[in-house]
């Protein structure tokens, strides 16, 4: 059974919340409606059990029933699901006590521990793994973080192989008790753990039931250790050839893979951080333990005990790191110590047995011991400072400790497990019964007490000073003279022979003797009767290793064992300490006093796999005091809490305790129970503390709660909010106030800068223009040098933009040569970079342009009107002449009668022609023609004269034309007549025929006008053009 106790954790839960399936039976046993039946209770277990349900409540506490086979509800997913869910909000699990245990040591900052009860075989070790698995998964976690949760889990596989044997019950049954601290810290991550390991059962180590095994560290190291290994150590892959694994006639396990368990082991070693020389020395010891087994005795010549297996005396003195005549010399001699003198003397062969024994057993214990303190060290957190806070950080501890035992033959060891389960019952007792009543009754809450039995008595029986099992036990040991186990049993009969709960054969009566026989005494634990054979008492409760043995172990040169056996044990002369286990186990009990326990119980219902066994499931609910702890869940209050606590979480629901409670805390209580409307029935008030009966009053003062959130995270969000924004805006306006303050400053010692910088500049101006006029020297060199400088930069600002801008500043005197300079490489470079651009269409226009400029310029009334305008290459349409150049159409008046007749003047580059609908009227070589006149007004009369020798030719030719200076232009640029273009002012005169002229007169008037006149002259007006 899984017992989790958690003081008060009661959270929001309904059954109507859970699936169809959890409703099969009750999750919780305090809804059970006879739950003082305890055939009620089993069969609710039943019914779950047969629906896979192994998790069911009894109030805070969690019973599992183990099912003895693998469920898939341990998953990643299972984690996530009861990560951060409260207690009682799904169904039961074991992930939901430890997110429970998890958030209370978060919130309530205490030290937790999950107390792990149940019989040899319920589940305890499997549960503990479960609970480290959690953590592991679910809490914060850094690279620091992974590697300690890496070796948290790792430490599971290699305690399990030292400590961890096939019993009667179970495969892999837990021989030793082991206390485990997890610790936490502030952000809720693992950062260190501790193991405390109690009651290791070691004379397993020479000794197993039949049916049983050693420890698994020994088969898996002969079925998985590689033959090289096993050849070093003197080892064969046999575990029949070894006397320590054959007494239980059980070497292999169908449930257990030996080999792949020793990679497991060899894997989680390195992980931890055991080093190569720290594993060869621990695997040395487990084969030494072997060759101990091995080790036999006989009789010598002389009659004395001697070894008779030399080789393992050689393999243990190579393996244990000793001489090899010292430990023969130990094992079969003892070295006794009377008033300061030492003797030595044989050893029988039983006692040589017992000696080798005894060294076995002390050799495999300390040694697991240092396993145990090698895992603490890798687990520790490293930084001191951190660990020298106080506060800072939290523990949860798991106590896994094998349950109580009873088999067909129980001794020592037994005595001492159950002895132990007996203190974990009275703390069990304490937390969950007796405390609640006492709480009751120091709160003055009036209840109906609850018979249950204490289990006090017994272990008063056991512990009790002077008159207790084990002060008889230490007596005995201890006594003088030849005490034996027969002679301890008697004492026990003399001392405790009237208790209720201690039986012999000869304190029975006769319908009990036959069940005790003559060397047993029976104790009436609270789980039942158990009889313990006293053989090996004695022995078995004081130390039987021998001096001299201890002195050749202390001589050893493996590390490993010169740190488990200290030469201060040999000069040390106290007497031997006798019940290690009841010691140690004592101080157990008392370390989970200081923690908030939380008790898991586990119930082993089956014998076989998916056989519910009733007996031995009403057995273990008898023992383990379920029947009683429901009555009291049902009898007494589901929740209790501190006024100042309960008022602190539910004063919101109330208008006169929020915000804040100013009277007293109990009034303050009554007041918000009065406002929910509590009835008399469902609650009390104590001294301390208000005590809740019904958990739905509780879950109803908790909906209220959550439909209160939300308004109360609006108030707190604005409240937030606004401190939020006031603290910026002081910020900002802080930091404001100090850029301003920053930039005032600098501009300030800008300006003053530029002021002092200008007084400079202007002393300097004004200085050097007085002396503008010396030779260059300090007073006027910065003027002279301002002065080229802004020359130069008006310059470069403001260029002459184009060929025809002559405009230039005028320079200062010192750089009058230089302006010149620079004004004809201005100009040269304007005109390069114009003719670079020019393209050579626009180059012939312009070549055109300039003859006409030579020609008209200043001569012709209609050149400046002529200028802007382009020349064209040819002013007819068409022209089918392949080499006529240009044509324009013209009028032509006729040497006789100024006839006007209509032609077109064809230029080609070497004669021009006149041409009348397609024939030709006329053709001027250019050779022939003398010159060409015309007139200054802006009339469009021109002359070609020709020689008048010439036969060819009919005489001078009178032409008028709309574009007489284009035409002029390219006439006189193809006959190379530039020069031979006259001007004239009032008149031409021309050849009509031989020996005969002709004349046009030129005048000015409105329009263009040309008549005949009375001289028989051609008069032309011109019309006056606007300038």
């Amino acid at each position: 059974l899984l017992w989790i106790l958690i003081p008060g954790r009661v959270h929001l839960v309904m059954e109507s919340t859970l699936t169809a399936r959890d409703r099969v039976g009750v999750q919780d046993f305090v809804l059970l409606e006879n739950y003082t039946s305890e055939a009620a209770f089993i069969e609710n277990l039943r019914r779950r059990f047969g629906e896979n349900l192994i998790y069911t409540y009894i109030g805070s506490v969690l019973v599992s029933v183990n099912p003895n086979k693998d469920l898939e509800i341990y998953s990643k997913a299972h984690m996530e699901r009861y990560r951060g869910v409260s207690f009682y909000e799904i169904s039961p699990h074991i992930y939901a006590v430890s997110d429970n245990t998890y958030r209370a040591m978060r919130t309530e900052r205490r030290d937790q521990c999950i107390l792990i009860s149940g019989e040899s075989g319920a589940g305890k070790t499997e549960v503990s793994k479960k609970i480290l698995q959690y953590y592991a998964t679910t809490c914060p976690v850094t690279d620091h973080l992974s590697t300690l949760r890496d070796r948290l889990l790792q430490s599971n596989p290699v305690l399990e192989a030292f400590g961890n044997a096939k019993t009667l019950r179970n495969d892999n049954s837990s021989r030793f008790g082991k206390y485990m601290d997890v610790q936490f810290d502030f952000r809720g991550a693992p950062i260190g753990g501790h193991i405390l390991n109690y009651l290791l059962e070691k004379s397993r180590v020479v000794h197993q039931n039949h049916g049983e095994r050693n420890f698994h560290i020994f088969y898996q190291l002969l079925e998985g250790g590689e033959q090289d290994l096993l050849s070093k150590l003197g080892l064969e892959r046999n575990a029949q050839k070894y006397q320590y694994l054959v007494k239980g006639c059980c070497p292999r396990v169908s449930s257990i893979n030996d080999k792949n368990d020793w990679r497991t082991v060899r894997k989680a070693l390195t992980v931890i951080g055991f080093h190569e020389d720290e594993v060869e020395d621990l695997l040395n010891i487990i084969a030494s333990v072997l060759h101990l087994g091995n080790t036999q005795f006989g009789e010598g010549k002389n009659g004395e005990n001697q070894i008779t297996t030399e080789p393992q005396l050689k393999y243990l003195s190579k393996l244990l790191g000793v001489d090899g005549a010292a430990l023969r010399e130990a094992l079969t001699h003892k070295k006794i110590t009377a008033k300061g003198e030492e003797m030595i003397s044989p050893l029988s062969f039983e006692q040589a047995v017992a000696a080798r024994d005894a060294l076995a057993k002390a050799v495999y214990g300390r040694t697991f011991t240092w396993l145990v303190v090698k895992i603490n060290q890798s687990l520790a957190f490293k930084d001191d400072v951190y660990n020298s806070s106080k506060g800072s950080s939290s523990v949860i501890g798991l106590l896994d400790i094998y349950g109580f035992e009873v088999f067909q033959h129980n001794s020592f060891e037994q005595f001492c497990i159950n002895y132990c389960n007996e203190k974990l019952q009275q703390l069990f007792i304490e937390l969950t019964l007796k405390s609640e009543q006492e709480e009751y009754e120091a709160e003055g809450i009036t209840w109906e007490p609850v018979k249950y039995f204490d289990n006090k008595i017994i272990c008063d029986l056991v512990e009790g000073k002077h008159k207790g099992l084990i002060s008889i036990l230490d007596e005995e040991c201890l006594r003088p003279g030849e005490p034996s186990d027969i002679s301890f049993l008697e004492k026990l009969e003399d001392t405790l022979g009237g208790h209720a709960h201690f039986v012999t054969h000869k304190l029975s009566n006769g319908k009990t003797r036959k069940a005790v026989s003559r060397e047993e005494f029976k104790l009436i634990h609270y789980a039942g009767e158990v009889n313990y054979s006293v053989n090996g008492f004695l022995d078995k409760n004081k130390d039987l290793l021998y001096r001299n043995l201890k002195e050749v172990i202390c001589q050893s040169n493996c590390q490993v064992l010169s740190q488990c056996f200290h030469r201060e044990e040999v000069t040390d002369q106290k007497r031997p300490e006798t019940v290690r286990y009841t010691h140690t186990h004592t101080h157990t009990h008392t370390h989970t006093h200081s923690l908030i326990c939380h008790l898991s119980v586990i119930i082993h219902p089956v014998k076989s796999i998916r056989r519910f066994d009733e007996a031995l499931v009403r057995h273990q609910v008898k023992y383990l005091g379920l029947m009683e702890n429901l009555r009291v869940r049902r009898a007494g209050f589901a929740y209790r809490r501190h006024y100042e606590t309960f008022l602190q979480r539910y004063k919101s629901l109330c208008p006169r305790t929020w915000p804040n409670w100013q009277g007293r805390l109990a009034d303050g209580v009554a007041t918000l129970v009065q406002h929910l409307g509590y009835k008399p029935e469902e609650y009390k008030l104590g001294k301390t503390k208000i005590f809740i009966r019904f958990p739905k009053t509780l879950f109803s003062t908790e909906d209220s709660l959550e439909a209160r959130r939300p308004a109360l995270v609006l108030t707190l969000q604005t409240s937030w909010r606004g401190y939020r924004e006031r603290a910026k805006y002081l910020r900002i306006r802080q930091a404001v106030i100090v850029i301003q303050s920053a930039w005032r400053g600098m501009i300030s010692r800008q300006k003053a800068r530029r002021r002092r910088h200008a007084v400079d500049i202007i002393r300097k101006f004004i200085k050097g223009f007085i002396y503008r006029h010396y030779e260059r020297c300090p007073e006027n060199e910065y003027f002279l040098d301002h002065q080229r400088f802004s020359f130069l930069m008006m310059l470069f600002r403001n260029p002459p933009k184009s060929v025809l801008d002559k405009s230039w500043p005028i320079p200062p005197p010192c750089l009058t040569e230089a302006s010149e300079h620079l004004c004809r490489l201005c100009m040269r470079n304007m005109m390069r970079a114009y003719c670079r651009r020019i393209q050579p269409e626009w180059k012939k226009q312009m070549e055109q342009k300039v003859v006409a400029s030579q020609i008209f310029k200043d001569q012709k009334d209609s050149y400046p009107q002529s200028v802007p305008k382009l020349f064209v290459a040819s002013r007819l349409s068409r022209v089918h002449s392949l080499t006529q150049c240009y044509g324009i159409a013209v009028t032509k008046y006729d040497r006789r009668g100024y006839k006007a007749r209509p032609r077109q003047l064809l230029l080609t580059s070497s004669f021009a022609m006149l041409v009348a609908e397609a024939k030709l009227k006329q053709r001027i070589d250019y050779a022939t023609l003398r010159s060409i006149s015309v007139s200054s007004l802006s009339d469009g009369f021109m002359v070609l004269h020709v020689p008048s020798e010439d036969n060819k030719q009919k005489s001078d030719v009178v032409l008028q034309c709309d574009h007489l200076i284009e035409v002029v232009t390219k006439l006189a640029t193809m006959a190379d007549k530039k020069i031979k273009v006259n001007m004239s002012q009032d008149s031409i005169t021309f050849a009509v025929a031989r020996g005969k002229e002709g004349v046009i007169d030129f005048t000015s008037g409105p329009e263009l006008k040309v008549a005949k006149c009375k001289k028989g002259h051609l008069l032309v007006t011109a019309p006056k053009l606007n300038p």
